[in-house]
């Protein structure tokens, strides 16, 4: 009776130990990126500010109504940047937090339309000097503590109060 027991046993270990663990949990899934939509050109009536520190003297902004949280992870939005001088930079972009990157989907026209970008890739936040708004925004307001809002309420909350409540508690 032990041996048959002791078969048995062994032979449940081998069965178990065959099935490739990476099944259990798909990890090695690969991801897809949804096709991104271009949202209206941003209205002033919709912009909500926010600051990327003392270094810069431009104005930054997020059109609320462009918010878009997808089910592929990525957040999208209207960033409109506005110098000291006057003049307007308005892009979508997207921002994937698991990765730290964004992605430049197009570029605001003079005549209020868009015009798609050339450039397909993902930049990482930390590799270009220029992307100031960008990392801000995934810190403080759109990834806290690298995580993304699960909706665009949350988003906009986080905007409009100066940091997200989760990025908050680590500064208390």
């Amino acid at each position: 009776m032990k041996t048959i027991f002791l078969v048995f046993c062994v032979l449940l270990v081998a069965a178990c130990a065959s099935k490739e663990f990476k099944d259990e949990f798909d990890n090695e899934k690969t991801w897809v990126e949804l096709q991104a939509q271009l949202p209206e050109y941003p209205s002033q009536n919709n912009l909500l500010p926010f600051d990327i520190g003392p270094s810069n003297n431009d104005q930054h902004f997020i059109d609320a109504t462009s918010i878009q949280v997808g089910e592929d992870g990525v957040i999208r939005y209207t960033l409109v940047i506005k110098s000291s001088s006057g003049a307007m930079n308005v892009t979508f972009e997207g921002m994937r937090c698991t990765t730290n990157e964004r992605k430049l989907y197009a570029l605001g026209r003079n005549d209020g339309d868009w015009a798609h970008s050339r450039n397909e890739d993902w930049q990482r936040l930390e590799n270009v000097r220029q992307l100031d708004a960008q990392r801000e925004l995934a810190k403080y307001y759109f990834c806290p503590l690298k995580s993304i809002v699960k909706t665009r309420e949350e988003a906009i909350n986080a905007l409009k109060t100066g940091i997200h409540p989760r990025v908050r508690l680590l500064y208390q």
